[in-house]
């Protein structure tokens, strides 16, 4: 699938922007080269792992609905981040995605990034996802993500080996090259009998990409190890809807990753009416999930990247978004509504809310330690782990038992109103 892509030799650079987008740029359109003074480039800062530029000829006598219509997005990957990303899954996720119109078409790949085409519309902000009509938008294109999409285009048929790891493994090292076993192996076999990757192998293999080079690097990874073998035996075998445990998932729905789509306003059709759709883009951690972890995540984003836990949705917001998912869902697969899936559906999303904590908590020490973008990703994991932690507590009851004040976040998630 990936094979038909235009792969350009060439990388951009941020110490010659302008010169390395351009270059990209007319590799990719040769018939801008004469019009080279009214090429422009907008960056974006809605991320905080890539470089996203907008590329625009603003051509003599062209409206700025006809210049966005010709528009180039170039998204150039952070340093080091293959040890995060699976750049070949997303790019078939992409591929995928734009077969089904759910993505905009996949241009070229080159050294360090791709080429697509730009979509029009409002990037979403943490606040936006706090309307009602905006909320109900997403939920209807997850829905229609989670039900249309085949995860075989993006996984393997599934693991090969028993999940099972010796605790003893965790903190031993290998004298000859300073890694754990644990590091060795396959992390696909964390879950065997699972199409991969999936979001557990996943988190399987940035555990072992942790450094280990001091006893506490060893003690840390054991620990995160620990805490993964407990939560695949809590939660591994989560049943999803209709039998499904795994659907196609984003995986990484935060504000800057939805975009509200244009729309020509009416009296009968109001810019805040339920007509309002959103497209869903940047697909680099698009991978089989759980649905309620795919949806779990993008509450838990309703905070921004400040994690303000006083913001998420309350109960009776999660109801309202998951009931037009679920309408949705239903819709894509010629499936009846059954009056128990709305309750079955909102008690997973309850039980994976910790899940998203822990995931980026991993994902924010890698990045602490590969990134050259100013942000402080060792304070972001820690967050992430409390909110974890904060929720482990109230699962295992132990907060209870300490007779300790109830965190904000899990107040929050408790409210109903």
């Amino acid at each position: 699938m990936t094979e038909r892509i235009q792969r350009i030799p060439l990388s951009y650079s941020n110490n010659d922007s302008r010169g390395s987008a351009l270059r990209l740029l007319l590799t990719l359109r040769p018939d801008w080269k004469d019009s080279q003074e009214t090429i422009d480039f907008i960056r974006f800062t809605d991320g905080i792992t890539n470089t996203l530029l907008k590329a625009v000829n603003k051509l003599p006598g062209l409206s700025s609905e006809e210049i966005d219509k010709d528009a180039i997005l170039l998204r150039a990957y952070g340093r080091d981040t293959e040890v995060l990303i699976d750049r070949e899954k997303e790019t078939k996720a992409h591929l995928l995605l734009a077969e089904h119109d759910l993505a905009p078409s996949l241009l070229a790949r080159f050294e360090n990034g791709l080429l697509y085409k730009y979509i029009a519309g409002q990037v979403c902000t943490p606040e936006d996802f706090r309307r009602k009509p905006i909320w109900r938008a997403i939920a209807r294109r997850m829905g229609e993500w989670h039900a249309r999409l085949p995860i075989s285009a993006i996984s393997s048929e599934h693991g090969t080996a028993n999940g099972s790891i010796d605790s003893h493994e965790q903190s031993s090292v290998d004298s000859k090259n300073g890694c754990s076993p644990l590091q060795r192996r396959n992390p696909d076999d964390f879950t065997p009998n699972m199409p991969v990757p999936n979001c557990w192998s996943t988190m399987q293999k940035w555990i072992w990409a942790l450094p280990t080079a001091t006893d506490a690097d060893k003690d840390r990874q054991a620990r995160l190890q620990n805490e993964l073998e407990w939560l695949w035996k809590e939660l591994g075998d989560t049943p999803g809807i209709d039998n499904r445990p795994l659907v196609f998932s984003h995986c990484d729905l935060l504000s800057g990753n939805v975009i509200i789509e244009p729309t020509k306003a009416t009296s009968a059709t109001p810019a805040d009416s339920d007509c309002l759709s959103v497209s869903l883009i940047d697909y680099e951690y698009a991978s089989p999930a759980p649905a309620s972890f795919d949806l779990a995540n993008h509450f838990a984003e309703w905070g921004g990247f400040d994690c303000d836990f006083s913001v998420l949705p309350t109960r009776a917001n999660r109801r309202d978004f998951l009931s037009h998912y679920l309408e949705s869902y239903n819709t894509h697969v010629h499936r009846e509504t059954n009056a128990k899936d709305l309750d079955h559906l909102c008690a997973e999303v309850d039980r994976l809310r910790g899940l998203p904590g822990f995931y980026w908590g991993i994902w924010g020490l890698i990045q602490a330690l590969i990134s050259q973008i100013d942000f402080d990703y060792a304070s972001y994991a820690e967050v992430r782990f409390g909110e974890f932690h904060a929720w482990r507590s109230e699962y295992d009851g132990s907060r209870k038992a300490k007779g300790e004040e109830m965190p904000l976040r899990e107040r929050r998630w408790a409210q109903e109103e």
